[in-house]
């Protein structure tokens, strides 16, 4: 099943051949069976020379060949090391005890669960090498989550950290065949007898799923984003080759976890086409990202705002002289933050919009490119540009849709929302952006944060930046509430500084110097924390059911925010 060729006439010949059908190497052809129908599949455009794949590509083998054995790949907390030597044979090993031992054949879906360690990488890269699906979800994720899942992608097999089995266990999925590893078990997939001898790539298509990454559910039933072989190494030759720029001694880190799309390229994908190494980390918030910056001399940092805002009032003690560049994705970056880091510590976060259904990051910028306040330019290899509901293109300056093009598109599994996502070829993201005359990208909101008060329309975000300049102000997240004199209205939801006496009223009026006064919040909440997924994702929708009905004090207006965290879908 093929999409429509969308290139032009100066497009490599890559594109001819990535759009004519290929022989799968799948046995079990579910995953292919269940791409959207190709009316439905997005255009594709591989602009670049370096994004011309082979007809047959395995992604795992490709990450793995080439960089000289005794180099380091995988770090950890504790000093370990992985050479890339080690980590192509233990990725064999492992690819030979699927086959031979576990009876995988190329296209069974493998679920992977566990915290972030070079194990969980090795099984990931083991599962790609071997031909068949990986499908890589959170060690956070409740058994009920993991249900869903296996049952959206028909997991037949699973490879679990033996520290959190009792949930995948608990899921209860019907002919699910867990495999635990780290344990001392004789059946544990590291204590089974497998061979010990080069493992030959499963030869697989360029456009064999390789993966199944799953939406973080914030909205709803999540969505199995399928991508293929050729689009795990498209995001490493354009975001990674052309933003990053990696060098082979970088040593790469972060926070976000290898189920998110955001870590599996910056802590496996980025570093490993580079010839690089990376740390990885079990526990990676703020408090244990600046020691391990400074005792593992990181270079190549990922995270979200939350974590860099964080780190400011940390930075005292640590040495993060090691730091060459800093990547920023997963929410809105408010230009506060950046020229706060920016002038703490020399460092222009590097920031980007990416999508679970495109994989990784496609606008962005780096360097003097930089234009705080923005999110970029579309990374080379990719194509944007912002459009009404209808689809077309608004003018420069006036708010719009974004809308998406590039190497990898939206390909979702056997779901109707497809047709949302995919429109007239683009990538619909979801996202009300404004495109500045000289080309630059400005995000104003999530479509549905827009908030429609007596006419005017109000940009969460820009509420929630302008609250972030009040010293008291540690986090916040602004939504609407549906309110029958003005259709909605404002509503501010608040962390502040220990110490800090929660006071609606000296917030209003300072905001009032910021905003025009029809964007002000008509109530404020104060809480101790805001919800988020396990990937430090907010989830608006939780405030939005969870709002309360004034805002007078903070013994009024303090719902459980750490109960709605700890319900919310994961991703």
């Amino acid at each position: 099943m093929e999409p429509r060729d969308a290139t032009s006439s100066t497009d490599t010949a890559s594109t001819a051949a990535a759009a004519r059908p290929a022989r799968t190497a799948h046995r079990d052809t579910f995953a292919r069976d269940h791409l959207p129908p190709p009316g439905q599949w997005p255009e594709l455009r591989f602009d670049l020379p370096e994004l011309s794949y082979p007809e047959r590509l395995n992604a795992a083998a490709e990450l793995l060949a080439g960089t000289a054995a005794e180099r380091p790949a995988f770090r950890t907390a504790d000093g370990e090391v992985w050479t890339y030597g080690q980590l192509r044979a233990r990725v064999d090993r492992i690819a030979h005890t699927l086959t031979t031992r576990l009876g995988v054949v190329p296209g069974n879906r493998v679920l992977l669960r566990g915290p972030t360690t070079p194990w969980l990488a090795a099984c990931w890269l083991a599962v790609l090498k071997a031909g068949a699906v990986a499908v890589t979800v959170l060690a956070q994720q409740r058994p009920h989550e993991l249900h869903t899942i296996c049952g959206i992608a028909r997991v037949g097999h699973a490879l679990c950290d033996v520290r959190v089995v009792d949930d995948l266990v608990k899921a209860d999925v019907p002919g699910l065949h867990i495999t635990t590893y780290g344990g001392d078990s004789p059946d544990d997939l590291l204590h089974l007898p497998a061979s010990e001898e080069p493992f030959p790539p499963g030869d697989t298509a360029a456009d064999d799923v390789a993966l199944i990454a799953f939406t973080s559910g914030t909205t709803g039933r999540p969505k199995g984003c399928m991508h293929f072989h050729r689009d795990v190494l498209a995001i490493a030759d354009t975001f990674s080759r052309h933003i990053l720029q990696p060098r082979p001694d970088d040593v790469f880190a972060g926070s976000p976890p290898l189920g998110f799309t955001f870590g599996l390229g910056g802590l496996v994908v980025f570093p490993l086409r580079a010839g690089a190494s990376a740390l990885l980390l079990e526990q990676a918030g703020p408090g244990q990202l600046l020691p391990a910056i400074a005792e593992h001399r990181v270079s190549v940092l990922f995270t979200a705002p939350t974590a860099y805002r964080a780190m400011l009032g940390e930075l005292d003690g640590h040495d993060i002289t090691s730091l060459r560049r800093c990547v920023s994705a997963g929410e809105n970056l408010p230009a506060t933050t950046w020229q706060a880091w920016y002038e703490r510590t020399g460092l222009r976060v590097i920031n980007g919009i990416g999508a679970t259904e495109l994989l990784h990051i496609f606008i962005s910028a780096a360097d003097d490119r930089i234009r705080p306040g923005t999110t970029g330019v579309p990374v080379p290899g990719w194509h944007a540009r912002v459009q009404d509901a209808n689809g077309r293109p608004v003018p420069d300056g006036e708010p719009g849709l974004l809308a998406v093009r590039g190497p990898v598109g939206c390909r979702y599994l056997a779901d109707p929302r497809q047709q949302e996502y995919v429109r007239d070829g683009w990538n619909i993201t979801g996202d009300t952006y404004v495109r500045d005359p000289d080309g630059y990208f400005r995000y104003v909101a999530r479509a549905d944060d827009m908030i429609i008060s007596a006419g005017y329309n109000i940009a969460g975000p820009e509420v929630e930046e302008a609250l972030l300049r009040h010293p008291d102000v540690v986090e916040t997240a602004v939504v609407g509430q549906p309110d029958e004199a003005r259709g909605q209205i404002v509503v501010a939801y608040a962390v502040l500084r220990a110490g800090a006496a929660p006071d609606p009223d000296a917030l209003r009026a300072f905001l009032t110097s910021e905003l025009a006064p029809y964007k002000c919040p008509r109530e404020f909440v104060f809480l101790d924390a805001l919800p988020r997924t396990a990937t430090g994702k907010l989830q608006r929708f939780r405030l939005r059911t969870h709002l309360t009905p004034a805002a007078g004090t903070a013994a009024e207006t303090r719902p459980d925010a750490n109960s709605a965290a700890a319900e919310g879908d994961h991703g």
